[in-house]
């Protein structure tokens, strides 16, 4: 079964794509298949809606009520990112 991660931001727009290009980036590398990436606004986006929402700390708190939040300190830091990618990946059953 396929998992769906969400990257989003406040307008869905510029950082949240960047995040989406970068969780699919990050999966690549850690070789991390059945997921599909995406990207949003945060107005747009219901509980449910993915099984992982990934979101700057700008807009944790309002994103709280989405489920399995990851909130990431810095955007561009792919370290911190590939790290929490692969938390998120193994929380929901998928493996390298």
């Amino acid at each position: 079964m396929t998992k769906k991660f969400l990257a989003v931001c406040s307008t869905g727009l510029g950082s949240s794509f960047m995040v989406h290009m970068n969780i699919e980036k990050v999966l690549k590398e850690l070789e991390i298949s059945g997921v599909t990436v995406d990207h949003a606004d945060l107005g747009s986006v219901a509980n449910g809606d993915a099984d992982a929402v990934f979101v700057g700390r700008d807009i944790a708190d309002a994103a709280q009520h989405l489920g399995d939040v990851v909130v990431l300190d810095s955007i561009i830091d792919l370290g911190e990112l590939r790290e929490k990618v692969a938390a998120a990946a193994q929380r929901h059953g998928l493996s390298a």
